[in-house]
């Protein structure tokens, strides 16, 4: 009868507790690095949260002075042509009278009905329609500026009559049986009753066919500005030199601020964004070719430089339009304590400062918090380069005892039964 033969189970093998007595150290060490490295992603995470809290305030603080620049620099443009013993009143008295002088015009003549004609006029179904003509609609707060928009707009479209429904478009032109204009009604006819005839083709808006700006306008602005997106630089700044988008610098009156149409808007959301989009205005032509980047809809500079949507520059003298905006000089979108704008100027620019500080700080302990995780990155990489309980488990033999069940200490094989 063989010896019966003993082993020493696995968990209890002196081989397998002196490993493990040597790898506990390495384990330990590497749970302990890999915890460390959670705790540095948690603090990456956080300064990272940190400086985009920061941008998206210093982004609204740049917002807001730009806002006060453009106040500012309007409040002293009209300042100075007060000093110069112009009024609103005779500004727009110019614009009407370059109107009256196009006589052979559609606005010249539906201006002379208002003008000359103005009881007659204000009972015809079809002048009472015309809300007006684009030139006598907006103002702007500089002469300069002026000039460059109705440059910008052309003749055409500064003449243009503004109707308030489609049924008003449809009577300032008849047509006889064959195609041909009927003379003798719609503006036509009207311009024979005041002695004018009307030569060329003319421009008409429909408040009513117009499609809206479908954005969100600012009801706490007097002027019910339109919330456009400013361009922005990687670092969150505007583009140097962008002032504004033109449909914001037009001055617009009391009564065309809303109401116009059946969903309420006004002269802003409807005709001048159709007219100017997204038009940037920029300080110098300089400005205009640092952004074009960012210009999608057309540029222009108050050195005179024109980018039209479609890309192409407009070089060369400008022209001296006959019939520009009037140049608002007073009215609710002027300050009337400069010393108060002065004052909230300064303290955001204070802020500003304060938060390029905290944002630097940010960033620098970023990269400090990126440099140690890399390091002990690469450190916890290395250790598992190291002989680990598993590895050197997989490393020892297997010893069998013979009463194990499925045991063959003597690997004899078993006989074939026959």
């Amino acid at each position: 009868m063989p010896s019966s033969s003993f082993s020493v189970p696995w968990h209890l093998n002196p081989r397998r507790l002196g490993m493990e007595a040597r790898v506990a150290p390495q384990v330990a060490e590497f749970k302990y690095k890999e915890q460390e490295l959670k705790k540095l992603t948690l603090k990456v995470n956080h300064h990272e949260g940190n400086i985009k809290f920061l941008k998206s305030e210093l982004n609204a603080i740049e917002e807001t002075c730009i806002d006060l620049g453009i106040k500012l620099g309007n409040y002293h443009a009209s300042a100075a042509a007060s000093a110069n013993n112009d009024t609103s009143q005779e500004a727009e008295g110019r614009t009407i009278q370059s109107i009256l002088d196009l006589d052979k015009t559609a606005a010249g003549i539906i201006c002379q009905l208002k003008v000359d004609h103005h009881e007659t006029a204000s009972k015809m179904p079809l002048v009472k329609n015309i809300l007006g003509i684009v030139a006598t609609l907006g103002k702007v707060n500089d002469d300069n500026l002026s000039r460059l928009l109705s440059e910008y707009l052309g003749m055409d479209n500064m003449l243009a009559l503004v109707c308030k429904t489609s049924d008003g478009v449809k009577s300032l032109e008849k047509y006889d049986e064959d195609g041909s204009i009927d003379k003798n009604s719609g503006v036509h006819g009207l311009g024979r009753t005041i002695g004018k005839f009307l030569d060329g083709r003319f421009t008409v808006f429909c408040l009513e066919n117009s499609r809206p700006f479908s954005g969100n306008v600012n009801f706490d602005d007097p002027q019910r500005k339109l919330i456009l997106e400013r361009p922005r630089l990687r670092d969150g700044k505007s583009p140097p030199g962008f002032l504004d988008f033109a449909v914001n610098m037009i001055h617009l009156d009391q009564a065309h601020l809303r109401g116009l149409t059946a969903s309420g808007n006004g002269l802003r959301e409807t005709l001048f964004y159709s007219l100017f989009s997204h038009l940037q205005v920029y300080k110098t032509r300089a400005d205009i070719e640092r952004a074009l980047p960012f210009i999608s809809d057309g540029a222009i500079s108050l050195d005179g430089g024109i980018l039209r949507p479609n890309g192409s520059f407009c070089l060369g003298y400008s022209k001296n339009l006959e019939v520009k905006f009037a140049v608002s000089l007073g009215g609710s979108s002027l300050p009337i304590d400069i010393s108060d704008m002065e004052e909230q100027l300064q303290l955001k620019n204070w802020e500003k400062e304060r938060l390029l500080e905290d944002m630097k700080r940010e960033e620098d302990l970023l990269r400090q918090v990126k440099e140690l995780y890399s390091k002990q990155k690469e450190e916890l990489m290395d250790s598992l380069t190291k002989p680990t309980v598993a590895q050197t488990a997989y490393d020892l033999p297997t010893t069998r005892s013979p009463a194990t069940p499925g045991s063959n200490p003597f690997g004899a094989k078993p006989s074939r039964m026959r």
